[in-house]
C-alpha cells in the first residue's frame, strides 16, 4: 500500500474523474482493442481544469504553510500549467506571477491573445511574455520573476514548469493510479495499457510509481511531445525516484519500467504535424472528445498509430489519459478554421 495519505491535499478538483468507454473510436480503429478515456480534462470548475490541478492539490498546502502571498510559475505562451496556477492563486486568495516563454515557433495572429493566456490574464495573474525558447528545466526567467516579487516586498512561492520538478510534483498522479484501481474494481475490468502524454514528466512519473504498486509500471505508455526525449527521460527518472521514496514504494523502479515513445513529437514542441491534426479531427468526429495540438493531439496520434500497428495485443483494454488543454486550440484558430 502506497503512503499517499500522509501528505496533505488541498481540494481543487471535483473528486475522482470519470472513465468512459469510447465505442465509436474503438470501432473506427478496427474493434480489436477496447479504448477508454479517463477524463482529467473535466476534473474541476477552475478555469476548465486539467491534469496540473491534480499536482497542485499536493503543492498548495506547502505554499500556504510557507506564508507566501504570490505563486510564481512558468510555461509557454499557451501554457495549460500557468492557466491552472493562475486559477489556483485566485481560488486560494494569493497573487500570481507567470512567465510565458516563447516555447513554440507558431505565428497565428491571435496566438498570444486567446486561449490559455487570455484566461490567465482574466484571473488577474501578472503574465510576463519573455522571448526565450523551449526548455523543460529550471529557467533563469523564472528565477528572475521570483526575485522580482521579493524585491517588491512580496513572499513568492515558486512552482516550476508543469509543477514537475517540485518535490511533491508526482504525488497527484500516484493518486490517479489509485483512483483507476478503485474504478477497475467497480467496473469489473482491468486496463492492460495506459497511454499518456509526457513533456515535463511528473504526470507520467507519478503514474509509473502508482502503477508500480501492482506491477503495471511498464504498461504506462508515455507519448513524448517535448521533442527533447533524452532530457525528458532523465527528468522522468528523477521524478520517479523521488516520488517512489516519498510514498514508500519500497523498491527502485527499473529503467525498463519507464516507457517513453519518441515517434510523435515532430516537428517540434507545440507544433502539430499533419498526423496530429488528423488525430484531433478523428477524436472530435468519433467521440466529440476535444484534444489539443500541443499535448493530447500528440498522445492521441500516438495511440491511434500504436493500435493500427498492432502494438497492443488483440483484446487489450487501453485507457487514454485525457489531461485537458483544449483552450490552447484557440491559439491555432487558423489551422482549424475549416474544422
Amino acid at each position: 500500500m502506497l503512503r499517499l495519505d500522509k501528505f496533505e491535499r488541498y481540494p481543487l478538483t471535483f473528486g475522482p474523474t470519470p472513465i468512459e468507454h469510447l465505442p465509436r473510436m474503438t470501432e473506427a480503429l478496427g474493434g480489436k482493442v477496447e479504448i477508454y478515456a479517463k477524463r482529467d480534462d473535466c476534473n474541476s470548475g477552475l478555469a476548465f481544469g486539467g491534469n496540473k490541478l491534480r499536482k497542485l492539490e499536493y503543492i498548495v498546502p506547502d505554499a500556504i504553510a510557507s506564508n507566501a502571498d504570490t505563486l510564481v510559475s512558468i510555461g509557454g505562451v499557451q501554457s495549460n500549467h500557468t492557466r491552472m496556477v493562475a486559477a489556483t492563486a485566485a481560488k486560494i486568495g494569493m497573487k500570481c506571477v507567470v512567465v510565458q516563454e516563447s516555447w513554440v515557433p507558431h505565428e497565428d495572429a491571435v496566438y498570444d491573445r486567446v486561449g490559455n493566456i487570455l484566461l490567465t490574464r482574466l484571473m488577474g495573474a501578472d503574465s510576463r511574455i519573455v522571448p526565450d525558447g523551449f526548455d523543460i528545466g529550471i529557467r533563469k526567467s523564472w528565477e528572475d520573476a521570483i526575485q522580482s516579487v521579493k524585491d517588491a516586498g512580496g513572499k513568492p512561492y515558486g512552482i516550476p514548469a508543469g509543477a514537475s520538478v517540485h518535490k511533491y510534483g508526482g504525488l497527484g498522479y500516484v493518486g490517479f493510479a489509485e483512483e483507476v484501481r478503485a474504478q477497475e474494481a467497480q467496473m469489473g475490468i482491468k486496463f492492460d495499457y495506459i497511454v499518456v502524454c509526457v513533456v515535463t514528466g511528473s504526470t507520467q512519473g507519478g503514474m509509473i510509481v502508482g502503477f508500480a504498486a501492482d506491477g503495471r509500471a511498464d504498461r504506462v505508455i508515455g507519448i513524448d511531445a517535448s521533442g527533447t526525449p533524452e532530457q525528458t527521460r532523465e527528468q522522468v527518472r528523477e521524478i520517479v525516484d523521488n516520488t517512489a521514496e516519498l510514498v514508500e514504494l519500497g523498491r527502485k523502479v527499473r529503467d525498463d519500467e519507464i516507457v517513453i515513445l519518441n515517434d510523435y513529437a515532430y516537428p517540434a514542441y507545440g507544433v502539430p504535424s499533419h498526423e496530429t491534426n488528423e488525430a484531433i479531427r478523428f477524436a472530435a468526429r468519433t467521440e466529440a472528445m476535444i484534444t489539443d495540438p500541443v499535448y493530447e493531439g500528440k498522445s492521441m496520434q500516438g495511440m491511434i498509430d500504436l493500435v493500427k500497428k498492432g502494438y497492443f495485443p488483440a483484446g487489450s483494454k487501453v485507457l487514454y489519459a485525457h489531461l485537458g488543454g483544449a483552450p490552447a486550440l484557440n491559439g491555432y484558430s487558423y489551422t482549424y478554421r475549416n474544422g
